[in-house]
């Protein structure tokens, strides 16, 4: 094979990974990676699929090594199978927001972006270490317990309205969820506002900030 050959050759399997990330609901898939490992029962729930089309496209981003599994008994487990798969979510993201005309008017209207004041990574250090806020985690219970924010405490989104009690009133709160563009802490957010609390959002998710490589804790909280 000539040198033509083998770079084609070399350019098409690029495009198979391309190819593999061409959906939008395998990008969610790997958005839900992101927070942990889960089943394909637990992801096609997560992401509104049946199970014979959330097993086809695992299958397809297994193909071009985005993901990887594990047998449990009769149960298969999926994860990310590296952190720079999680490095090219964000950045696909990032980029497309730029780039792409579309997406900035989709956000808006899906996140509902209301100007709210937010906070990053460093400052929620400094203000937690502090004790100046309580950092509230949103997603649901078993992506906080693969791993949250430490000293985060746990309160699922939709559970929010009925557990206020367990917030301090006079204590301002930062809310986190998956990643940037997670609707999740956008819901809480405005809840809060809504009854009355002091709430900000951090700007990034989980996801950055374990990729930001900050400390990270696994369980649940002491």
């Amino acid at each position: 094979m000539g040198k033509n050959g083998a770079k084609a050759r070399l350019y098409d399997a690029f495009a198979a990974s391309g190819k593999a990330l061409a959906s939008g609901k395998r990008l969610e898939l790997l958005d839900l990676l992101a927070q942990g490992e889960r089943t394909v029962d637990a992801l096609a729930k997560a992401a509104g699929l049946n199970l014979t089309t959330a097993s086809a496209h695992l299958q397809a981003l297994k193909q071009a090594g985005f993901v990887t599994t594990r047998r449990e008994g009769v149960r298969i487990h999926y994860r990310l199978s590296g952190e720079d798969v999680g490095e090219l979510l964000v950045l696909l993201r990032k980029v497309a927001e730029r780039h792409q005309a579309a997406v900035p008017p989709a956000l808006d209207a899906y996140l509902g972006r209301d100007g709210a004041r937010e906070v990053g990574n460093d400052e929620l250090r400094a203000l937690a270490e502090a004790g100046e806020v309580v950092v509230l985690d949103v997603r649901p219970a078993e992506e906080y317990l693969a791993g949250h924010i430490p000293g985060a405490l746990s309160i699922p989104v939709g559970e929010l309205a009925d557990r206020l009690d367990e917030l301090p009133s006079d204590t301002e709160v930062v809310v986190y969820c998956r990643g940037e563009y997670c609707v999740l802490a956008y819901d809480a957010v405005r809840l809060l506002s809504a009854r009355g609390r002091q709430a900000v959002r951090l700007n990034d998710g989980m996801l950055e900030w374990r990729l930001a490589e900050l400390p990270v804790t696994r369980g649940a909280a002491a």
